[in-house]
């Protein structure tokens, strides 16, 4: 077997809060020791790579993204700030797309606004994209891919009129008249637009995503949970087929749960391997920034609660697939009211896995110390995927949506840390309004300071230590869902680590974002070098 050591270097092995080492040693993609520098004899450490101080993480784990709705809308016009700032930025992004002119049958597509930071204070409507182009259809996503607009064309070619009644859980938004105005707000009023843009080849699905790979290696990512995989059609052959081309992240990949379209029961082929089905998925409510979000008290100045997304039929149903077929459920649930029904429906539960939560409870965003404490206690095991990434780059909707009181309860993530073993930060890219969401060490930062993008205090009492931070990346988030041998540097773990140009645990707070990857390696294997492409790097190996 190839066996590689690695010396000099500032490794945290994720065992705990404090547990260091400066040596460890690889051998046939995994890690066989971990230990001191100065344990080893001279000819090993003269034969041993030596890491020069560098800091050495075990690889990062996003348990809660979107790889595939990343691939699929990777050359759709990019509408997130800092780029964009208003209704007239938007519009002229959406006017510069490479598909403005290119036919009447092509879709110019765009992804990421966010209206609460544009001087004009209203989301953009038909009539703004009407301005980008009226003979072909215009569809743009909100930051947090709940909801869209869409110009006139696209609504015509859908067939939503003011007859149109709205999708359950969803509205077609519309003007003084009755009129759709263009904005379809929660998912199910979005699909009956996206529905109508043409399908993209596997071939074409496949490079993207293997773009998208090599994107998160960059990034120090190793693992990955992808929470809606089914946005883009049959992904499991997909993600195989890429995986089988070049490395690329672990993957467990959650299906969308239709009412209408039943899900099939898997087989054991498709439970296992490093691209694998991981559980199903069901939302609960929107989201909090769009005050879609199902809450117990009214959104400020408003008698709104938000929306409730699905009965409790179809989430009984959805959790009985996935105890069938011995898989998770992921719930998104943001508001409290989602939350504390979904400990209602499942608290009481026998948990159907052995090692990992049955039920995923996805965002969390509000919850008080009671809410925690309900789900500590309950007979079900739950897991938490939060984030901090949304309060830092949604402060503007997240400073008028929530109560001053409720602030404290706002992604805890110290509470949650201290009282939910099974938790992970993590990104929701491209679901996010920030351009470089999918970068760890930006909701690292945001962990430790509780800081917005603009400065703000996000709720400095919720602030967690690096390691703390660290950990939600590693180890921690590996209990939230299965990553068989990773989040640990650990004998016995598999040899994915990344090599970082900066000490994560010693910069100045305000420096976090700002640290790099220089190296990541999966299973003993250099997947990415600085400088070095990721389809180079990948054939390097030992």
């Amino acid at each position: 077997m190839n066996e590689q050591v690695f010396v000099n270097a500032k490794v945290f092995t994720a065992r705990g809060e404090t547990d260091f080492a400066s040596a460890f040693r690889v051998s046939g993609g995994v890690v066989e020791w971990v230990g001191e520098t100065a344990e080893l004899d001279g000819r090993t450490v003269r034969g041993a790579r030596d890491l020069g101080g560098r800091t050495v993480l075990p690889g990062l784990l996003d348990m809660h993204l979107h790889p595939g709705i990343m691939a699929d809308t990777a050359d759709a016009t990019e509408c997130l700030p800092p780029r964009v700032g208003s209704l007239a930025e938007l519009v002229a992004a959406l006017r510069a797309s490479p598909a403005r002119g290119a036919g009447e049958d092509v879709w110019i597509l765009g992804t990421g606004y966010d209206e609460t930071k544009y001087p004009e204070g209203r989301s953009p409507t038909a009539a703004d994209l009407d301005r980008v182009s009226t003979s072909q259809p215009v569809m743009i996503w909100r930051a947090d891919r709940h909801s869209a607009v869409c110009n006139t064309r696209a609504l015509e070619i859908a067939g939503v009129t003011a007859l149109t009644p709205d999708p359950p859980g969803a509205r077609f938004e519309r003007d003084a008249s009755g009129r759709p105005d263009g904005v379809l707000t929660e998912r199910e009023a979005t699909l009956v637009v996206s529905r109508h843009i043409p399908q993209r080849s596997v071939s074409e699905r496949e490079d993207l995503l293997a773009a998208v790979g090599e994107r998160l290696f960059r990034r120090g990512i190793v693992g990955v949970c992808d929470l809606l995989a089914t946005t883009v059609p049959d992904p499991l052959p997909v993600y195989r087929a890429v995986a089988a081309r070049a490395p690329f992240p672990d993957s467990a990949l959650f299906l969308g749960w239709d009412p209408q379209e039943p899900l099939a029961d898997l087989d054991e082929g498709e439970r296992t391997g490093s691209a694998r089905v991981g559980g199903v998925k069901v939302l609960m409510d929107g989201t909090y920034s769009n005050r879609t979000a199902w809450v117990c008290r009214p959104y400020p100045g408003s008698d709104d609660r938000g929306l409730r997304s699905i009965t409790d039929d179809d989430l009984w149903a959805a959790g009985g697939w996935a105890r069938r077929n011995g898989v998770q459920l992921a719930v998104h649930a943001m508001g409290d009211r989602a939350i504390s029904h979904v400990v209602d429906v499942f608290g009481d539960q026998e948990p159907w896995l052995d090692g990992w939560p049955s039920v995923r409870i996805e965002h969390a965003t509000l919850m008080a110390p009671e809410l925690v404490r309900r789900l500590r206690e309950a007979r079900m095991d739950f897991g938490i995927a939060t984030h901090t990434i949304f309060l830092y780059s949604e402060y503007e909707a997240y400073e008028h949506n929530l109560r001053p009181d409720q602030v404290p309860d706002a992604y805890p993530v110290r509470s949650l840390y201290e009282g939910v073993e099974a938790l992970a930060l993590s990104s929701d890219c491209p679901a996010t309004a920030w351009s470089e969401a999918d970068d760890p060490f930006v909701s690292i930062e945001a962990a430790v300071r509780r800081r917005a993008h603009n400065g703000a205090d996000i709720g400095a009492a919720a602030a967690v230590t690096v390691p703390q931070a660290v950990l939600l990346y590693t180890a921690r988030a590996a209990r939230l869902t299965r990553m068989d041998g990773l989040g640990t540097l650990t004998p016995g773990a598999r040899a994915s680590f990344v090599v970082l140009d900066a000490d994560v645990f010693t910069v100045p707070e305000e420096e976090i974002s700002r640290v790099g990857v220089e190296e990541t390696w999966a299973d003993g294997r250099l997947v990415y070098r600085r400088g070095l492409s990721g389809s180079r790097a990948g054939r390097r190996g030992p």
